[in-house]
């Protein structure tokens, strides 16, 4: 997407899109579609609230509204999107796992598997050689891809998390897919846990102290409401000065120094022309007047800390707030 950043890619050319008949072999069948926008998450299933074994057949919905049912466990697993490879990972489905995007590189197993390519356009034949049960894509799978993946025959289960909440449902979801419900309950209790941490911490904030908040993710581009981005800050006890618009767009160079941010947040690993993110932002004119130039407060954090909807996307939030208040998570 923006140059430097591969990241980026995974924000900005989000699609949703429906979820399509894997060919033979695959163990998810198409029941139907629908018009739905919500992040995955089951549509029904022949199982208690208190067994947290899988009882086959399991119908899922992805986030389109298309409705899968899966006969057995997936054993063979391709995932084109990081947040979902880290999801997948965080569950214990290494072995499961047989091809991740070219982006992969967390955990470090994932480094490992073979590469299936770009996560807004995935190579075809190497997908298709894969010949995989069940391939999750996230927010960056452009439509034209999908589409295409799917009239090949090749199941495409597709998320688009726009909340800590969603993300949270669709490893809930990816649990039951896969017959791993009691990883992916510890994992997601982990999650809330971490977001109790940091409304405990910021709930003493007053309305009239709370810190206004730039966030950059690559250069001139931030995000507004509607964006899991913009609700790590709110939740983090800030407010987001992008927020007057909806998700992720260029900048107003004036506006932004009109808002006068507390805090400038931005992504660590972005360089363009042998300049630093910070750098860049702390180069442009006039911006030497605000408030979180002047103070020192322009605060670089782990992009894929900050980027990805995954199940780390909670130490995210964390990281988010100890920037905005430092003196809350000492």
């Amino acid at each position: 997407m923006i140059k430097n950043w591969k990241a980026l890619s995974s924000l900005l050319s989000a699609a949703m899109l429906a979820l399509a008949l894997a060919g033979c072999g695959n163990t998810a069948t198409k029941e139907g579609a629908g018009n739905s926008q919500q992040p995955a998450q089951e549509q029904s299933q022949e199982q208690t609230q208190t067994d947290l074994k899988t009882q086959y057949p399991l119908t899922v919905t992805d986030a389109t509204g298309e409705s899968f049912t899966f006969e057995k466990a997936p054993t063979k697993i391709v995932s084109v999107s990081p947040a979902e490879t880290e999801s997948l990972f965080a569950l214990g489905l290494d072995n499961e796992i047989i091809g991740v995007s070219d982006y992969d590189d967390y955990p470090e197993a994932a480094k490992t598997k073979a590469k299936m390519g770009g996560i807004n356009k995935p190579n075809e034949e190497s997908v298709i050689a894969a010949d995989a049960d069940i391939v999750f894509g996230g927010i960056s799978l452009s439509e034209d891809a999908v589409k295409k993946l799917r009239d090949m025959g090749i199941t495409i289960f597709k998320t688009d998390p726009k909340s800590i909440d969603d993300v949270m449902k669709n490893i809930e979801t990816f649990g039951k897919i896969t017959d791993h419900q009691e990883q992916a309950q510890k994992l997601i209790a982990q999650m809330k846990q971490d977001v109790t941490d940091v409304t405990e911490a910021v709930k003493a904030v007053k309305p009239e102290d709370k810190k206004k908040v730039y966030i950059e993710f690559s250069p001139g581009w931030s995000v507004g409401k509607g964006e899991f981005m913009d609700e790590l800050i709110t939740v983090a006890g800030g407010t987001n000065i992008a927020a007057d618009k909806e998700g992720w767009y260029e900048i107003n160079e004036e506006n932004v120094i009109a808002s006068n941010p507390d805090v400038i947040l931005y992504a660590n690993d972005v360089v363009e022309d042998s300049k630093t993110l910070d750098q860049i932002i702390k180069a442009r004119s006039g911006w030497d007047q605000i408030t979180a130039v002047k103070n020192n407060a322009v605060i670089g954090l782990d992009a894929n800390l900050l980027s990805r909807p995954g199940p780390r996307v909670t130490q995210g939030l964390k990281e988010v707030a100890k920037a905005i208040y430092p003196d809350l998570f000492k």
